[in-house]
């Protein structure tokens, strides 16, 4: 057989896992390769490269769907070898059959087994015919009340793209309009289809790897059940609570499927497995997967290593897989709200680190000072866990996340640090609808003590203000000046002498040696917190009216303050380009913007307003909606497209469509007006009749 040395590999993709590839490549002495957009010019994997191919252009479909430009620059940059990562062009047979026509090595199956499963509706038949079992096709022109609820899915693609639940036959017709409108826009294929929803369902895989010398790993199983519109948030393995029987069950099909289709390198292949234990399969992914950390955590390898290794012709190391151990645990942080239904947002990452310990892992695609933009997906990095037992990595994993320090545009670790301190999830209580039952209590406000963060953040403010002053008549630097050089080294009075002058607002006077007042507003909860200090003639910032608090020591970046009887450190952080300020504890991180000490009248918008809640491009607005419409509170008027999901923005109440300012096709900034809604007035009390 045909022996293929890599010795420079491209990989056609962005990010995280580009970046985690490039890291096998170094340690296997291979050169490496990135393609990378205008939008990503400086991205963390073009910085981490070897070489680096520009592909003009920002959006997804002009650079990397296009695999013309990938092809010639994996030829441009003297590569041997192709790896598509996951997303984008992973699971395109064209794309692998253009990879190998120009002499290139394609690290991943053979082009027939992606054409095979590149269609759920005819992989499902495949399937059926390799004794895999299966959930029964409906037909959504046919479907009756007895076949809800039922899930569309997209046939040419996933990711929760163009996937609905419908539990009304009424909401049928619109809902597979909708979901073939967006399977189209995504993936260029309109095709969907239907079968039951299996309610309290988990989603429970198989990870396979087979070389080209009939051997075939099933390498475990992993549960990704806890997902958010369809897409997966924390993933673990083995799956937990499956009896011997079904995990057997479950390595037989995807075995089954993967010799159907003569697999070879690293796949996935997915079930849904129901409430009484009954495995249906769902699809198998030809490429690697989000979530295989964990799988290499638990068996000790390394996937991409091995997907090299088949790719050069070579056999698997051993006939059967090696044995595994202990558990793995794997969250995905995400720039976004979910809060405020998931909106992914957007800016600059000031901050990202994790703490680094036995058994942590982190698969980042983003390090401090990088943009996070509104093309690609929202996902930052990957935290793993490893340890002896599944409590033990969960209880790793919730610890390194709520110590991690993230600064930037909101995320949602205390969403995953709660997820995992569940006790449905410590309880191994896992099924798809997780969220949908839990996410009120999940983003509720936490039991943490924002105010007296806050009031940290004001105290370390202060030694900011006046720690230049000190150091310009104590010839120490600035950021040195501890607070016990304040009282030891300013004589009385030289604070107000040589420091700011009195701030004037209107007919009162800000006196620096009485109570100050600042005010903060916690994000992304937007409550209001307002704390009130002193700074002494002789001494250092302290609170003012604040039994039981004492501080310790003060630094523009550390506050110590002892509350009653008990030590405690916050770390600060100061945006010096924005308001916002960052306070890291060891239980908790807060994220305030300082608000200023009077309204902006600017800031406030006409009643009915529709503002943009992220950047993103108006995909499409409403049948025939336009200035004069008639529309119903909660009806969906506009859609936006922003880091690969689409978002509907509804109406604030019934009434009349005043102004449409959004055109498909256009971008927008976060808060531009979309439309306003002028909301029906309501209508006048009838009068009673007389006697």
């Amino acid at each position: 057989m045909r022996r293929d040395v890599i010795h420079s590999l491209l990989v056609a993709n962005r990010g995280e896992i580009a970046c985690r590839v490039f890291r096998t490549c170094r340690d296997l002495g291979i050169t490496t390769v990135a393609v990378y957009s205008d939008a990503d010019a400086d991205a963390l994997h073009v910085r981490e490269a070897d070489l680096a191919v520009r592909l003009p252009g920002a959006a997804p479909a002009d650079t990397y769907l296009r695999g013309d430009l990938v092809v010639a620059a994996a030829l441009a940059a003297g590569a041997d070898a192709v790896h598509p990562g996951y997303g984008f062009l992973s699971e395109n047979a064209a794309f692998a059959a253009a990879v190998q026509e120009a002499g290139l090595v394609w690290v991943g199956p053979p082009v027939k087994a992606i054409e095979l499963m590149a269609s759920k509706t005819r992989a499902k038949e495949l399937m059926a015919g390799a004794g895999v079992p299966l959930l029964a096709p409906v037909d959504p022109a046919t479907a009756g009340e007895d076949d809800l609820p039922l899930l569309l899915k997209a046939a040419a693609g996933g990711g929760g793209r163009g996937m609905r639940i419908v539990r009304e036959l009424v909401a049928l017709p619109s809902e597979v309009q909708a979901a073939s409108a967006e399977a189209a826009s995504a993936f260029g294929d309109g095709e969907v289809f239907a079968e039951p929803y299996v309610e309290r369902g988990r989603h429970v895989e198989v990870q396979v790897m087979a070389d080209a010398h009939d051997t075939v790993w099933a390498l475990g199983t992993r549960d990704c059940s806890l997902q958010r519109r369809h897409q997966k948030v924390i993933e673990e393995a083995p799956a937990p609570g499956l009896d011997d029987s079904l995990r057997e069950r479950l390595h037989e099909a995807a075995v089954a499927a993967a010799r159907a289709v003569g697999y070879r390198g690293a796949g996935t292949v997915e079930f849904l497995v129901s409430a009484e234990g009954r495995p249906y399969f769902l699809e198998m992914n030809t490429r690697l997967q989000v979530e295989h950390p964990v799988t290499e955590a638990v068996f000790g390898l390394d996937l991409v290593a091995l997907q090299l290794r088949v790719a050069e012709g070579e056999p698997l190391p051993q006939p059967t897989p090696p044995q595994p151990s202990g558990h793995a645990v794997e969250a995905r942080l995400y720039a976004e709200d979910p809060a405020r239904d998931w909106q992914p947002q957007t800016g600059t990452l000031l901050a990202l680190e994790v703490p680094d310990a036995p058994g942590l892992r982190l698969d980042a695609g983003y390090t401090g000072g990088d943009t996070i933009g509104v093309h690609y997906d929202p996902m930052l990095a990957k935290v793993i866990a490893h340890a002896p037992t599944r409590p033990e990595a969960v209880r790793l994993l919730a610890r390194a996340l709520e110590r991690a320090r993230i600064h930037g545009p909101v995320t949602n670790r205390d969403l995953l640090v709660r997820s995992l301190r569940h006790p449905d999830f410590a309880a191994a209580r896992l099924d798809t609808g997780f969220y949908d039952r839990h996410l009120a209590g999940l983003t509720a406000p936490g039991p943490g003590d924002p105010a007296t963060a806050a009031l940290a953040a004001a105290l370390a403010e202060a030694v900011r203000r006046t720690a230049p002053a000190l150091a310009a008549r104590t010839g120490a630097r600035a950021e040195a000046v501890r607070p016990t050089a304040l009282a030891e080294a300013v004589k009385p009075g030289a604070l107000a002498a040589g420091g700011p002058p009195p701030v004037r607002f209107g007919a009162w006077r800000n006196v620096p040696s009485g109570p100050q007042r600042k005010r903060y507003r916690g994000e992304p909860d937007g409550t209001e917190h307002e704390v009130a200090y002193r700074t002494p003639r002789t001494g250092a910032p302290e609170p003012y009216d604040a039994p039981g608090v004492r501080v310790l020591a003060v630094r523009p970046d550390r506050v110590t303050l002892e509350l009653d009887g008990v030590t405690r450190h916050f770390t600060i952080t100061a945006d010096p380009d924005t308001d916002r300020v960052y306070v890291d504890t060891p239980g908790a991180s807060y994220t305030f913007t300082a608000l200023p000490r009077f309204t902006d009248p600017a800031t406030h918008t006409a009643p009915g307003s529709l503002l943009a809640p992220m950047p993103g491009t108006v995909v499409r607005v409403a049948d025939g909606l336009a200035a004069g419409a008639a529309v119903e509170a909660g009806q969906p008027l506009i859609w936006l497209e922003a880091m690969k999901m689409e978002h509907r923005i509804l109406a604030p109440a019934s009434g009349t469509l005043t102004a449409l300012h959004a055109v498909p096709g256009h971008q927008v900034e976060v808060g531009a007006l979309l439309a306003v809604v002028q909301e029906d007035p309501a209508p006048a009390p009838v009068p009673e009749e007389t006697a």
